[in-house]
């Protein structure tokens, strides 16, 4: 992937971006394509994951047997380079030291950022997720409505690679005909459930998933999503026709060498490039917005990770999308006379209601599934089925005793075995040993049972993050102080997720690995656990209320926008990246119209 040195940068660029993930590469995509000069900083190193992912590598060749450690938390292959829960030098703290009201912060520190990571679940937000405090009076609505958002959705899914189907269920929206690519068939588990679901009215759906199943047609695409613009059509082919269907080879965690799934890396950034208006500066770690005496930012001041100076760069407008919890640092440590808070915090509102999703598991076994004949049911590197969240009359009544709602995600199938497959048998085979435990790791292969459940987290003063008073950086930037706290709301959602994935398990005749925890507060993960951080900079119709209006625009700052999950209002419980991608699509859009008009 190229890159450009310090001593390359231009000094006439329109735009800059920080952050070179779902945000960031969706933003400088968008930008390019319709003629603007960007410049993009990302604080990590380069990375082609062409080049690095090991495609064929199994689990046995790798250190440990790939088995996660404390420096690689998802195993030895999980792409993830320079990141994790704690990144070495780059420390953030807590105000508490209660275990249940910490704050964990994922960061990836390398080209693409987390998009290189992530499950590639790829689900819209609904009408209602748009409103929710016009439907139950918590947390606050969006100035937008689904109906804002929605062809974008559509652009981003065709641009990506979406597979998955429509089904008509209540604000799980479906795609347009011609936009989704077809799902792969539902691995034994999934099937099974879906069967046994049925009697519990719980519906069991392909998932939605930016990984492809068959190639993009470069000969209808691009002209769909970019009409009238034969430049951008002709990069874009090229780039989709150098993308191929996924052929089940490894977990799409480890990066994808045939560029199959989507990531920043593979999707977003190759044709950017190839329009000749995006530069990439790797290794520049985004410390502050600089500002004029005016008030408009001028650029941005970096650290030079190779040799630790911190330099200058500047543009016309400013764009920050590099992940809503860095890009509230980068505010609040733009400190001034004229913004003794920090840029654009005339509201207060900078890094608070922070939000992360819900999350809470449950598994078991199946006898109907021991003993299975020999497959293969490596798939598309997750799950292909999920449970969309399905009580929505029942919640709008009052009778679940929580207030916003969840979807199941599967754990299941006959797939590649990693170091922990086999232990941990002791609750089915009372500890046998020798042929006893060959024959019981055969058995047993492929009828575990796992569900995990992501529900949506309602915004609170009590969680958000500031500057820590004493606390550097080993570039001597402040860090950042997470304060945070789950309501009941939250708690008891975690525990109704154990209680239908206990109700899905012995539907199908199995036993539960575990009963459901009696409290929710001890079912619910930690906050930042799941690695959808979100808000912080959010958005909204009133500039003393929100940070950003329906642009990601900031109200202080005119020519200074927020594209990552930041001006989220709320977290619904479909994982945020797509309808990131959708929103920074949107703002790009903006941008793009304001430039032309003079107005930035």
């Amino acid at each position: 992937m190229p890159n450009i040195t310090p001593a390359q940068v231009k000094s006439d660029y329109d735009v800059i971006v920080v952050g070179s993930g779902a945000a960031g590469g969706q933003t400088a995509y968008t930008l390019t394509m319709e003629g603007a000069k960007v410049l993009m900083l990302e604080a990590g190193r380069d990375y082609d994951p062409v080049q690095e992912t090991p495609m064929f590598q199994t689990n046995g060749q790798a250190p440990l047997r790939a088995a996660g450690t404390p420096d690689k938390p998802f195993g030895f292959h999980d792409s993830t380079v320079d990141g994790g829960w704690q990144v070495p030098g780059e420390p953030y703290t807590s105000a508490s030291d209660d275990p249940k009201r910490q704050f964990w912060w994922w960061r990836a520190r390398m080209l693409g950022g987390r998009t290189n990571h992530w499950g590639r679940i790829s689900l819209r937000n609904g009408p209602y997720d748009f409103k929710p405090r016009s439907r139950d009076g918590l947390g606050f609505d969006w100035p937008i409505n689904y109906e804002d958002v929605a062809p974008y959705y559509d652009k981003v899914e065709m641009l990506i690679g979406v597979y998955g189907d429509n089904n008509g269920l209540e604000n799980t929206p479906d795609s347009p005909a011609g936009v989704l690519q077809p799902p792969p068939a539902l691995r034994a588990g999934e099937r099974y459930t879906k069967h046994h679901a049925r009697k519990l009215g719980i519906p069991v759906i392909p998932i939605h998933r930016a990984v492809l199943t068959q190639r993009l047609d470069p000969n209808v695409l691009p002209a769909k999503l970019h009409p009238g613009n034969a430049k951008a059509q002709r990069v874009l082919a090229q780039a989709m026709s150098e993308r191929a269907a996924c052929f089940w080879a490894t977990n799409c965690g480890r990066g994808c060498a045939i560029r199959a799934t989507y990531q920043s890396t593979t999707v977003h950034l190759p044709p950017a490039l190839g329009t000749g208006n995006l530069d990439i500066l790797s290794d520049a770690m985004g410390y502050r917005v600089l500002m004029n005496d005016a008030g408009k930012a001028t650029g941005v001041s970096y650290i030079d990770r190779r040799d630790g100076r911190e330099k200058e760069v500047r543009a016309r407008v400013v764009v920050l999308a590099a992940s809503s919890a860095e890009s509230v640092r980068m505010l609040l440590n733009s400190k001034s006379a004229r913004f003794p808070n920090g840029v654009a915090n005339s509201s207060g509102l900078v890094g608070k209601y922070i939000m992360d999703t819900v999350g809470a598991s449950l598994g078991g076994q199946i006898p109907a599934l021991e003993n299975l004949p020999l497959h293969n049911e490596d798939g598309a590197g997750g799950g292909h089925a999920y449970v969309p969240w399905w009580l929505y009359q029942e919640q709008l009544a009052g009778k679940l005793g929580f207030a916003r709602g969840y979807h199941l995600e599967f754990m299941s199938g006959r797939q590649m075995p990693g170091a922990g497959t086999f232990s941990g048998l002791e609750w089915l085979g009372r500890g046998s040993y020798g042929k006893k435990f060959k024959e019981d790791a055969r058995r047993y292969y492929g009828s575990f049972l796992g569900f995990a459940g992501r529900g949506e987290m309602i915004p609170n003063e009590d969680s958000f993050c500031d500057l820590d008073p004493v606390v550097k950086d080993k570039w001597g930037i402040p860090v950042l102080r997470f304060h945070w706290k789950w309501s009941e709301h939250e708690t008891r959602q975690a525990r109704h997720m154990q209680e239908t994935a206990k109700a899905l398990i012995e539907a199908m005749g199995g036993r539960v690995r575990q009963q459901p925890d009696a409290d929710g507060a001890d079912a619910i993960r930690p906050g930042g656990f799941i690695i959808h951080e979100v808000g912080g900079t959010i958005m909204g119709a009133d500039a003393k209320k929100s940070v950003t209006n329906q642009w990601c625009q900031t109200w202080d700052v005119p020519n200074l926008f927020v594209t990552d999950g930041g001006p989220f209002v709320s977290n619904a419980d479909k994982n945020p990246t797509l309808t990131i991608m959708a929103l920074a699509w949107r703002a790009g859009d903006y941008i793009v119209d304001q430039l032309k008009k003079g107005n930035l």
